[in-house]
């Protein structure tokens, strides 16, 4: 049997150009997604959920028309096109869940025996994936209940499935759950925390992050556009104050924030919207030397680079990296200690 690459380069269907150079699995524009080819570096998953990103299913709805049902449809089309979930729009995919078949021999010690239900923690956009059928698209949750195989690289990172708690909502959850453990990192006592977002899956998850770790010296803003999110976040008591604004709107939310922070405006900006034109809005409402934390997959990167260079902003703009060491347990143990997070994500994804 063949080991296969750790990263998954054994997967990567050659370009066109016999000369140019294989990409990484993500940046790859086919996988081999057959799950009768045997690697002895992967783990072979029975996929039973899709999770897709937030900026993908959104865009999916709308090139559908609203319609749910044809999502499936796109998703299905998209895996046989490139042998993984890779939104050619986004850029962007999501994770999955499942239950392990196969353990290489050159993956034994990763700690998952088959039959182990477990979730992916790295890009569906880099994850080999052969769908046979969709069986359920869920719009509330952005999940697709399917009937298919994925792999499982040596390099990529995956968690077991809690017992604790319905696998909907565990699966929910583990999808954002790099947020709160970069708030964890960079809010300190007594800052300023800014959220967009802040009603959403991984908004929710920052502002009761961001609560505990600026104190009662610090504050937290959400900014939340849909209302029925935006009023049930003030009813949380988590932020200091909520505002029902249009992200996209840069000047509006900038002068919003400067009125509730004496001109000072944001140590902090997370942006965790799911439609693209909030980078302005971000950088606009932080203060010079502030951070601004891009965690959302509809952000243009050129767009935050070259927008913070035009208005002379001096901020330090972070790229969202979905995995932190130990941000899967950490997610999860917030839902099993907070009562009022739990109930939101047990209602609106379950």
């Amino acid at each position: 049997m063949e080991p296969g690459d750790p990263l998954g380069l054994h997967r990567v269907l050659p370009e066109t150009d016999p000369d140019q150079a294989l990409p990484l699995p993500q940046r790859a524009s086919k996988l081999d997604n057959d799950p009768s080819k045997i690697f002895e570096s992967e783990i072979l998953v029975e996929v039973e959920t899709l999770n897709i990103d937030a900026a993908s299913f959104r865009q999916m709805e709308e090139a559908s028309s609203g319609d749910s049902g044809k999502v499936g449809q796109l998703v299905l089309a998209t895996v046989a096109k490139r042998g993984k979930q890779h939104n050619p729009v986004t850029g962007s995919g999501g994770m999955l869940v499942g239950t392990v078949k196969r353990v290489g021999g050159l993956v034994s010690e990763r700690g998952v025996a088959v039959g182990d239900r477990v979730a992916t923690l790295a890009s569906l956009s880099l994850t080999p994936l052969q769908l046979k059928r969709v069986i359920a698209v869920r719009p509330q949750s952005a999940q697709v209940d399917v009937e298919g195989t994925a792999v499982i690289f040596a390099s990529a990172p995956f968690a077991k499935m809690p017992s604790d708690m319905n696998h909907r909502l565990a699966l929910a959850a583990l999808d954002v759950a790099g947020a709160a453990p970069q708030v964890k990192r960079l809010a300190k006592p007594g800052d300023t925390v800014l959220i967009l977002g802040a009603g959403g899956k991984s908004g929710l998850l920052c502002a009761v992050e961001a609560r505990a770790r600026v104190g009662t010296a610090g504050k937290v803003i959400g900014l939340e556009s849909h209302p029925p999110y935006a009023k049930e976040l003030s009813s949380f008591n988590i932020c200091d104050a909520v505002i029902e604004l249009d992200a996209r709107d840069a000047v509006a939310v900038r002068d919003r924030v400067a009125e509730l922070t004496q001109g000072e405006c944001a140590d902090l900006t997370f942006s965790c919207v799911n439609v693209p034109g909030c980078e302005m809005a971000a950088i606009c409402a932080t203060k010079d030397r502030g951070k601004v934390y891009f965690f959302a997959m509809s952000t243009s990167f050129t767009a935050c680079a070259l927008g913070a260079e035009g208005i002379g902003a001096d901020v330090d703009l972070f790229i969202g990296n979905g995995f932190a060491a130990g941000h899967a347990d950490h997610t999860l143990e917030m839902l099993r200690t907070d009562n009022r997070l739990r109930s939101v994500f047990e209602r609106r994804y379950t």
